[in-house]
């Protein structure tokens, strides 16, 4: 059954639905299901954003929705461990990760330098190529300003451009490989996201300390819960803004 409820607010806002994809920035035929597919709800925050937009109440527009409660229970069960900083963490513990992936494989990171110095880490990289899993990574552009402002933060300076250049050094022998994929990209980030199918690292990024002093949240996806999804989203935003490169040589593979 339709959602009546948000079909009629729409009418009554006067917007269509690609206006309203754009206001939210979804795609058209996300909102077109969230209206006329049944059981579709969106997440939360889309929730919340379409409610503010249209001057409706989230419960009057889904009127099933989840208690806080249920939303908070759910989150709480998505977290396995927070690690208070990312260098306590086990040294084992994103080649493990990664080697489980089967469908997704996604490294975003602005240098993720100490990564790209294990060996067992390149290891399962090129194993996953050979299964044919997708590999992706996302560094950040050692050009852009997000890059130099995170430098900035962190007190290096500069250096932050050039740990990014050694990163891609360092990973010169992937580079070529089946699946796998580089991309460089201008965001600012808020966190280093691991992700390897329904399980995730999500290394946060502070102020004035460099991440490896900065926590990490070991999440897995589960039904009903949208904090692993949250951030689901966020790397296919990153991966949608970056413009691939083919060799460590990034910067001369400018259009």
């Amino acid at each position: 059954m339709a959602n009546e409820r948000l079909r009629g607010a729409l009418v009554q806002a006067g917007l269509t639905i690609e206006e309203v994809a754009e206001r939210i920035g979804v795609s058209p035929k996300t909102v077109e299901r969230w209206v006329n597919a049944e059981g579709r709800k969106p997440y939360r925050r889309f929730q919340y954003a379409l409610a503010s937009l249209l001057g409706a109440e989230v419960s009057y527009l889904w009127s099933d929705e989840a208690t806080a409660v249920d939303i908070i229970s759910a989150g709480n069960a998505e977290l396995v461990t927070l690690y208070p900083h990312r260098s306590v963490t086990p040294n084992s513990l994103w080649p493990r990760l990664y080697s489980t992936a089967r469908n997704h494989f996604d490294v975003v990171v602005y240098s993720g330098f100490w990564l790209t110095e294990d060996a067992a880490f390149h290891r399962v990289v090129k194993e996953k190529s050979a299964e044919g899993v997708h590999v992706r990574f996302m560094l950040g552009d050692p050009d852009c300003e997000a890059v130099a402002q995170r430098g900035s933060d962190e007190g290096i300076g500069a250096a932050m451009a050039g740990k990014i250049k050694n990163a891609l050094v360092n990973y010169a022998t992937l580079f070529g490989l089946p699946g796998v994929e580089f991309r460089l990209h201008a965001t600012t980030l808020y966190n280093s996201i691991y992700r390897a199918d329904d399980e995730m690292l999500v290394n946060g990024h502070l102020y004035g300390v460099g991440a490896y002093m900065a926590p990490v949240l070991h999440l897995q996806r589960i039904p009903g819960g949208e904090l692993f999804d949250a951030y689901a989203e966020s790397v296919e935003r990153v991966w949608q803004s970056s413009r691939r490169i083919t060799s460590p040589d990034a910067l001369q593979e400018r259009p």
